[in-house]
């Protein structure tokens, strides 16, 4: 069985805090962000980040696939309480056959991740998704964008899409 430890380096909140904000003020970067390795497992982790790094003049990208968003009762209301937070939901598909599809994973995680989205506008939190459409045809993108508004207004006019 594979170890995190025996694959790859751990960084401290503060590591991560300081490479980040070090890298932006050298580069005249406003936006920070931490991608891969879906930062919403580590919560502790990822909210000893977010206290490091507030009020310190950045906007934070926080890149995910919104499953534990959408899980966690109240994840997306801790994540409120940092503004300079805007969560960024990489659904993947149009729906939950195409979820199943490219993730391999159950097809009910795609409704975590509508979830996810829902749970973050109601707790006040800045969002807008993002979908792999690559395997996805024009009436499914289409049923993605209804339920899009169904959640909020915005969300179908914000939707990133990701070839």
């Amino acid at each position: 069985m594979l170890h995190p430890s025996d694959t790859g380096t751990f960084y401290t909140p503060r590591q991560v805090a300081d490479s980040l904000t070090a890298l932006a003020r050298k580069c005249g970067f406003t936006q920070l962000r931490v991608s891969g390795g879906e930062p919403t497992v580590g919560k502790t982790h990822l909210f000893q980040l977010l206290d490091l790094l507030k009020d310190k003049g950045f906007s934070f990208i926080l890149e995910t696939n919104g499953i534990l968003l959408g899980h966690d009762e109240d994840y997306a209301g801790d994540l409120a309480k940092y503004d300079f937070v805007h969560a960024r939901v990489s659904l993947k598909g149009c729906d939950n056959q195409e979820f199943s599809m490219l993730t391999g994973a159950d097809a009910k995680g795609f409704d975590l991740q509508l979830r996810s989205l829902e749970k973050l506008t109601k707790a006040g939190v800045r969002c807008h998704p993002s979908a792999m459409v690559s395997f996805s045809n024009r009436e499914n993108i289409g049923k993605l964008k209804h339920r899009l508004r169904q959640i909020g207004p915005d969300l179908a006019e914000q939707l990133e899409v990701e070839e």
